[in-house]
């Protein structure tokens, strides 16, 4: 008698990644939309926000001891599809069946108490957008953002979830996966874990900027003057004071830029150093880029295009969307309005 014959036969790593990339190519005939976490490197998160999350989900003593089996998985590829709307994530994820399983978590709505303490903290130690989506933020408000049930992230008992496989563990390891890769996504995009949270993440910065700004209008008045120059703003907050139309123009100077011209028979690297003549602002040179592109861009493509840092990218695409220049067709994509 074979005492192994009852044991899954093993399956090595190449095999297990294998056999994900070919259900994902079957899974994208029917759904184009499909969006797979696909780790960059070993590491289950590169950015501040990421790695936070996971540090917080590993923080529980409920969820310390299982979430470690989904690690595998993330690493595997087989997390074949995770998407992030408000207060949802769903994910399919592929087991040992032919069938991906479907998961499904709930995080809840932040609660107001907390979300005003944080905003109030934020006023004064927030700098800008950029900084607060790149992690880059003094060391006290990362550790505001962190303290269990009034910090940003959410406690267990504010995460609820549901898996269609046959384990009967609360927390299987397809949830585990799908839980580490919303870390992954949140490297990719920090900006959708206030989407899952279901909070605004310019009342964070606005409430900074304003509070900013009245010390600043307090301090120039004590000098006789209420207007504050546009290099001060830029410098102090990460802000591209240019083509918003509410500066007045300056003797000599054009009331309204000209148009970029759209580069088709250049590349977009190409189009995007010579496209606009001058000196052309950061933000003039993103919309320029997006502009010049068929199906959007993602933040990958106008750090190429650009040679802008990641952080700066989020803020100036931020903006735009804000001001309807900009819009998402889907995670991490921007293309024109």
């Amino acid at each position: 008698m074979n005492y192994y014959e009852h044991y899954p036969q093993y399956v090595t790593v190449a095999e297990k990644r294998a056999k994900a990339e070919k259900r994902i190519k079957q899974l994208r005939k029917k759904n184009p939309d499909l969006r797979p976490v696909i780790l960059q490197g070993r590491a289950l998160a590169r950015t501040w926000w990421g790695k936070a999350w996971n540090k917080n989900l590993e923080s529980y003593a409920d969820y310390s001891n299982r979430i470690g089996r989904g690690r595998s998985y993330v690493r595997h590829l087989a997390v074949v599809d995770l998407q992030i709307a408000p207060g949802k994530v769903t994910a399919l994820v592929q087991g040992s069946r032919g069938k991906p399983y479907e998961v499904l978590i709930s995080i809840a709505k932040m609660k107001q108490q907390n979300w005003q303490t944080i905003k109030k903290e934020c006023q004064s130690r927030l700098s800008s957008l950029p900084d607060l989506l790149a992690g880059k933020f003094p060391k006290g408000l990362q550790e505001i953002f962190m303290i269990q049930g009034k910090g940003l992230f959410p406690t267990p008992t504010e995460i609820a979830f549901d898996c269609s496989c046959p384990d009967w563990a609360s927390m299987c390891k397809h949830i585990a996966a799908a839980l580490y890769g919303v870390g992954v996504r949140l490297d990719e995009d920090p900006a959708l874990f206030f989407t899952l949270r279901q909070a605004a993440l310019n009342d964070l910065v606005s409430q900074a900027v304003q509070g900013k700004t009245a010390s600043i209008l307090g301090e120039d008045t004590a000098k006789g003057s209420k207007v504050i120059a546009d290099d001060k703003l830029a410098d102090l907050f990460g802000i591209e004071m240019d083509d918003f139309g509410s500066a007045t123009p300056t003797k000599g100077q054009a009331k309204r830029r000209k148009p970029a011209t759209k580069k088709t028979t250049k590349s977009m690297k190409t189009a995007a150093q010579d496209g606009l003549q001058g000196h052309p602002t950061a933000t003039a040179l993103v919309v320029h880029c997006i502009a010049g592109s068929k199906g959007g861009l993602s933040i990958k493509d106008l750090q190429q295009a650009t040679g802008f840092p990641a952080g700066k990218l989020y803020g100036i695409l931020a903006r735009l969307k804000q001001t309807g220049r900009v819009k998402n067709p889907a995670h991490g994509i921007y293309c024109r309005i």
